[in-house]
């Protein structure tokens, strides 16, 4: 495993140059097949998605999904199925996602008031920290309601207790690779220790949030939160008999899966993309042009008016191209004996797709490393999985729930970056010495130094 190095998309995606699009790799007791082009992720996918849809056993996902209650790691079965089908009708629902639009556009303004104060002194502002905040607080209210903000809980412990999570799921456990003495080896590293607080302190977190809403002195709101929601559907299900048992760790894994996977990927995006801008001042403006002739003199931008902002969606298709927020997607487990690539390949076999090598394939995509926004002109290309050639959040039964809820807010939010700001690098660089370098933490392929950049007040 070390020989793949800090980034090993980048190493998987060299090694299938000289080996292929399907791999197959030894970790250990492990087993595992790479996929690194289209055509082999569309037979995994789509071909045979119903036969690839289950998940591996792991450890850490076991344990801080209150043993696999949550729907990104839970295998595939009747629970797992019923809780896609509650994700798609009431909490990732177009309808629940656009009720919640006073939200992102609240904390979004309150961005923009808080970099301009920089803007009035020309001081940089860290974009990354600024990123981080904005989705975690869009997340927060959302997720837990306005009674979140006064009830004492620290957006700043949720925020590490979340960030110790992500790092305990990059680490190495020995139990994932060597089941029989591994165990013995994460003991000794302390690592089952360090687990079980940070099993602990999300625990602890997401039941004094619930309790919150089971108060009935809590301070009513005009709109369920996704909170209100889980506890509905619980109440329901307590009168359905054959519906499967749904109770407060239901819930409680199902909240871990909205901020492990959620707050982090709309902040990423959106920090690539600015990044992506300031070393290109000509999409920058392109992007700002648009953004100011369609909201004119108003002084912000609404979700209303991000369906004309063509450029803008241009700009994130290919954010999602060269910076995937997975780059390697959770992986899959087979069930039955299927065939890929002309390949035989039996059940209880890992497969892992390479979505940042399939973004940067030379053969679908023309000067790949290239940031350039216009390739997408008169194309049909989209990102929510039906074309392989670009899956930053993987396709068919296993694809994101939550693709719709982040789209949203990282359009909204660049949107308003753009029309409210012009935007330089600090003094003494040029746009070409931004440092895009990658770091990788719980599968998140994140921008390893902070983005500064100085805001020009314009709206």
């Amino acid at each position: 495993m070390h020989q793949l190095g800090e980034l090993p998309h980048k190493t998987l995606s060299q090694l299938s140059k000289k080996y292929g699009p399907i791999m197959l790799l030894k970790f250990g007791s492990k087993t595992i097949i790479n996929i690194s082009s289209a055509e082999a992720a569309r037979q995994v996918l789509k071909v045979n998605d119903l036969d690839c849809c289950s998940r591996p056993v792991s450890s850490t996902a076991g344990r801080l999904t209150y043993n696999y209650k949550d729907i990104v790691f839970a295998p595939y079965g009747d629970y797992w199925r019923e809780l896609r089908k509650i994700c798609a009708l009431e909490l990732f629902s177009v309808a629940r996602v656009q009720s919640y639009s006073f939200i992102r556009e609240e904390e979004v303004a309150s961005l923009v008031n808080s970099i301009s104060q920089s803007a009035s002194s020309a001081t940089p502002v860290d974009l990354s920290e600024k990123m981080l905040a904005l989705s975690a607080n869009i997340l927060c209210r959302t997720a837990f309601g306005n009674n979140f903000r006064g009830s004492g809980l620290d957006n700043g412990k949720l925020r590490e207790v979340f960030h110790e999570a992500e790092v305990m799921f990059a680490s190495f456990s020995a139990t994932e690779f060597f089941p029989y003495v591994g165990w013995i080896i994460d003991r000794l590293s302390g690592r089952i220790r360090r687990l079980e607080k940070i099993f602990r302190d999300l625990d602890d977190f997401l039941q004094q949030t619930i309790d919150l809403h089971l108060n009935p002195k809590k301070t009513e709101q005009d709109h369920e939160d996704l909170i209100d929601v889980l506890l509905r559907i619980e109440r329901d299900q307590r009168t359905n008999t054959g519906a499967p048992p749904f109770n407060k760790d239901n819930i409680k894994a199902i909240l871990f899966d909205m901020f492990l996977g959620g707050s982090n990927t709309a902040a990423v995006t959106m920090l690539w993309a600015m990044a992506e801008l300031a070393r290109n001042p000509r999409a920058m403006k392109n992007a700002q042009d648009e953004v100011r002739n369609v909201v004119g003199n108003r002084g912000n931008v609404t979700e209303t008016d991000i369906t004309h902002l063509h450029y803008l969606k241009m700009i994130i298709k290919e954010t999602f191209r060269l910076h995937p927020p997975a780059a390697i997607l959770l992986p899959r487990l087979t069930m039955t004996d299927v065939k890929i690539g002309g390949y035989d390949i039996g059940p209880n076999s890992l497969l892992q797709v390479n979505a940042w090598a399939l973004g940067r394939d030379p053969d679908y995509w023309k000067n790949p490393e290239e940031f350039y926004p216009e390739r997408f002109v008169d194309s049909s290309i989209e990102y929510k999985g039906q074309h392989f050639e670009l899956l930053p959040f993987g396709s068919g039964r296993r694809g994101c729930p939550g693709i719709y809820m982040g789209a949203t807010t990282v359009e909204l939010s660049l949107a308003n970056l753009l029309y409210c700001f012009d935007w330089k690098v600090p003094s003494g660089m040029k746009e070409e010495d931004i440092n895009m370098e990658e770091s990788t933490g719980a599968g998140l392929t994140q921008k390893r130094i902070p983005l500064n950049l100085v805001p020009v007040k314009v709206f």
